[in-house]
């Protein structure tokens, strides 16, 4: 049993969809991210960094214990099932390499982006030329992983395929299309149509409330 702290974010999506995947049980609390909840003292005293998503579960001693970063809760789930996530070196090295690089580069390029358009009024053009172009290159570069592999890792789908989809999955927000990336546009169709996917985003869009 997993407690999730999370709202509808790239990154909360993510843990919903893995666990979904994995078929484990959860309970969802949600922490309002538009309303600050995530500043809260009492939230800051499970993550001090503020951020969404938390999973919360207990050790091999029975204690209570707080995982963040959406990239180590996937790890962590799929290393607990031993599902979605190869034992075999090479293999299990390209997911690692997917999960960096969308940790490292396309999550942040994605997340920077959509702020500068959407926050910043007095942003300097060098940052959203910056962030929009660097953006649109790291999904030009899963677009060139994708059009040699059924998956972002290799013909299996795993951890890194659902750390990609939350990014991309809420694009609109930097205002990113898949017009010019076919090979990610064909894998997107093909997760979001999976039943565990739709479960786990409709389990996050079910925390927004009205203002």
């Amino acid at each position: 049993m997993f407690d999730v702290y999370a709202f509808a974010t790239p990154n909360s999506v993510k843990v919903t969809v893995a666990l979904e995947e994995l078929g484990l049980t959860y309970t969802l609390r949600s922490v309002n991210i538009r309303r600050g909840a995530q500043k809260e003292p009492a939230f800051l005293a499970i993550n001090p960094n503020g951020k969404v998503p938390v999973l919360v579960t207990t050790d091999e001693t029975g204690r209570t214990v707080a995982l963040t970063e959406s990239a180590a809760i996937l790890v962590f789930l799929a290393e607990k099932t031993g599902q979605l996530l190869p034992s075999a070196t090479i293999a299990r090295a390209r997911v690692f390499e997917q999960l960096f690089f969308h940790a490292s580069g396309l999550g942040p390029a994605f997340g920077q982006s959509g702020f500068f358009q959407r926050f910043a009024a007095t942003a300097e053009p060098i940052a959203l030329e910056r962030f929009s172009t660097e953006a649109k290159r790291t999904l030009h570069v899963l677009d060139t992983t994708l059009a040699k592999s059924r998956f972002v890792a290799g013909d299996e789908f795993t951890i890194a395929d659902i750390a990609h989809f939350g990014w991309i999955w809420r694009r609109s927000f930097p205002n990113i299309t898949l017009d010019s990336t076919p090979h990610v546009a064909r894998w997107y169709s093909e997760i979001e149509g999976r039943p565990a996917v739709q479960r786990g985003i409709a389990r996050v869009e079910a925390l927004v409330q009205p203002a």
